[in-house]
């Protein structure tokens, strides 16, 4: 593609967006333009120099032809940059550098992959882009190290991506991290943010987020999309083919929003309610009269809804296309040529997948045709992308499996890729992965529980055994059957694990994700005692050598049953958990204080809740020895929550340690850390669960 062709989608609406920011009051805070900066070569060779017996491959994404694919995958011992063609072995690594990578996608043209790294494995975040051939690598935003860069959509003739760029948080008046407001807080406001009576955020003064168009060559000036102050999202999710309008998500978690930006005069035509979980909620239709969403707006369960869109971006209706009793559209993609869209729907956990032909109706949404079911080999599926006609590349993952990439021909099954593992490589021989059995109790308020139980292999039916209560994050997150290597560990230890889905998951509906809202949270934590019981009366758990184990929102749970529920539980780890909710607030990003607010509760006007709902407020009920662990570099729960309830513990003479992992974030991704983890966790809780 010609140099001038490559810039037409910018140069039609180019400087339009790109007026300064307001000189002085309360305008649009928005980062600097980024600017593409050459790097040197960091192509690795064929293979990794020291392989894992069991790696993982994720998140996929095709060439234009759907021949080749990038994909994340870590068998160098760290998630990095891949590629290769789908049906052949000879892979090869792009990005040989130590940074973890997070997200990948092919560009329409061909020409170029764009992808996420976490410098230092840390929270924030930075796009790069390179050959495919391993040449040209570049970074396209997030060079400021206070700054954070998220990838979005292509522009469909690969001229530009769309990147989000975190500006600094900016000083905030009154304490140095909040500033006060009067009134009262709004737990469970509309899909707007909460503001406060004089107009300004209901929360922490952040630097804002701004999405660009960004041409990876460096011949055209990046191109403002939008700006949002003080947002806890934005994602730039589809550009019409056109290049006159933008679908993009915001707000914070349990309220997302998608939008339609008109780009000549920076309107937002339309706007309307999505779900949680994925981000890419939607696509134009080639015609750009369509809109495909993933949305839960007014229901209960996400479902396929099609909007038709005037010529001007405004909608002239909407309708429900594909929907499901009790279960969540928890995927959406649309193929390269628009008319093809595949379905991944949430049933209890598992996923099944649809493909749907859609076809366009004058004056109306565009239809749907009927759904075709498409076999899975394994129980979940994480990504869905298009490749080329007539092809998908899924990502899967198995409750005997690690993550891997399969492809598949209309018409043909699933072919696992070369490169993938093995299922008899998820771990040594000798010791298959355990398959969950579905697990369901009523919460002592009536509310229907769920979750799944892992029996350690050995034992007897009904031998009653050590049992660790292990708590997902989120609270939107979701159990899921799939391999986790830390219950592995566990099992092997002879400890059974059962991982259930308190009131604030995802995939039982909007109704059980809001029920922890506010002081529901209460509830919550009594649900953990409730799940608890539940493994002893209905399970083979013995009453007392039960632990409690989380990571995220579950290290916040792990920490707050063991003071609210001090003698139910032997033992716990805490992971990258939250012990008081106040001091959280004033550490974690702003983006991440704006969305947690909705759900915990406002760090002024709701001190009181707060601090109720805080551990650390109930640290001299505590009784059981704990276990902390933290990533050096969690700026989404700052390392100061662990440290601090780890040292009130020991000055009441409870045992209790931290271990801090190197070069780790949030979530930990080098190999070496998690098996560092994971044996941590195990010897902490074969040392208090078995009988000396």
């Amino acid at each position: 593609m010609a140099a001038d062709a490559r810039n037409r989608v910018i140069g039609e609406h180019g400087t339009r967006g790109a007026h300064p920011a307001p000189a002085s009051g309360r305008g649009p805070a928005r980062a600097v333009a980024p600017a593409p900066m050459p790097l040197p070569e960091a192509e690795g060779p064929r293979d990794a120099v020291t392989r894992l017996h069991a790696h993982g491959c994720w998140y996929p994404s095709a060439d234009p032809d759907g021949t080749r694919a990038a994909f994340i995958c870590d068998r160098g011992g760290v998630p990095q940059l891949w590629a290769g063609p789908v049906d052949g072995e000879h892979v090869r690594l792009l990005d040989a550098s130590p940074d973890p990578v997070k997200e990948v996608s092919w560009s329409p043209d061909g020409r170029w992959i764009a992808y996420t790294t976490a410098p230092g494995g840390g929270e924030h975040t930075r796009v790069l882009c390179v050959r495919p051939d391993g040449t040209g690598r570049r970074l396209l935003a997030g060079a400021d190290p206070d700054t954070s860069a998220y990838l979005g959509c292509w522009a469909h003739d690969g001229s530009a991506v769309a990147v989000t760029l975190a500006a600094p948080a900016a000083p905030a008046a009154g304490d140095g991290h909040w500033t006060a407001r009067d009134g009262r807080a709004t737990l469970l406001g509309t899909t707007e943010y909460a503001v406060g009576p004089d107009g300004t955020p209901a929360t922490r003064a952040g630097g804002g987020l701004s999405a660009y168009l960004i041409d990876p060559d460096g011949l055209a000036s990046p191109v403002l999309l939008a700006t949002e102050p003080d947002a806890p999202t934005l994602r730039v999710c589809d550009l019409s083919h056109d290049g006159r309008f933008a679908l993009l998500r915001r707000g914070p978690r349990g309220r997302r929003e998608a939008f339609v930006r008109r780009l000549s005069d920076a309107t937002t035509t339309f706007a309307l309610r999505v779900a949680d979980g994925d981000h890419w909620i939607g696509r134009f239709s080639p015609d750009g009269r369509t809109l495909w969403l993933r949305s839960d707006a007014d229901r209960e369960y996400a479902a396929l809804f099609a909007v038709a869109l005037d010529a001007d971006g405004t909608p002239r209706g909407r309708t429900v296309v594909a929907e499901r009793e009790d279960s969540d559209l928890e995927l959406l993609a649309m193929a390269h040529d628009g008319r093809t869209a595949v379905l991944a729907w949430n049933t209890r956990g598992a996923s099944e997948l649809d493909v749907v032909e859609t076809s366009p109706a004058p004056g109306a949404p565009d239809l749907a045709g009927p759904a075709r079911p498409v076999p899975l080999p394994h129980e979940v599926v994480t990504r869905v992308a298009a490749a080329g006609a007539g092809r998908l590349l899924l990502a899967l993952s198995g409750s005997q499996r690690r993550p891997g990439v399969w492809w598949a021909h209309e018409g043909v099954s699933l072919l696992r890729t070369p490169w993938s593992s093995r299922d008899e490589d998820a771990v040594p021989p000798g010791r298959p992965p355990v398959r969950p059995v579905p697990t369901r109790l009523t919460a002592r308020d009536g509310l229907p529980l769920s979750g799944w139980y892992y029996r350690a292999p050995g034992r007897a039916p009904n031998e009653p055994a050590p049992c660790v209560i292990h708590l997902h994050g989120g609270p939107e997150d979701q159990e899921r059957p799939v391999f986790d290597p830390l219950y592995h560990e566990l099992l092997g230890r002879g400890l059974d694990v059962f991982a259930p889905d308190v009131r604030g998951s995802g995939g039982h509906g909007r109704t059980f994700v809001d029920a922890d809202l506010g002081t529901g949270r209460f509830a919550a934590l009594d649900d953990v005692a409730d799940c608890a019981a539940h493994a002893v009366t209905a399970g083979p758990a013995d009453p007392t050598r039960l632990a409690v184990m989380g990571h995220s929102y579950g290290g916040y749970l792990t920490f707050a049953s063991l003071v609210w529920h001090p003698d139910l539980f032997r033992t716990g780890v805490a992971v990258c958990g939250m012990s008081d909710l106040l001091t959280f607030f004033a550490g974690t990003e702003p983006w991440i204080a704006e969305s947690a607010a909705h759900k915990y509760g406002h760090p002024e006007r709701d001190r009181d809740l707060l601090r109720a709902l805080s551990p650390m407020s109930r640290i001299d009920a505590l009784r059981a020895p704990l276990l902390a662990v933290h990533g050096e570099h969690d700026t989404n729960v700052p390392p100061g929550e662990s440290e601090q309830f780890v040292r009130a513990a020991r000055e009441r003479g409870v045992p209790a340690e931290l271990l801090v992992l190197r070069d780790e974030g949030h979530w930990f991704l080098r190999a070496d850390n998690r098996r560092l983890f994971r044996r941590a966790a195990a010897d902490w809780m074969e040392r208090h669960l078995h009988p000396s």
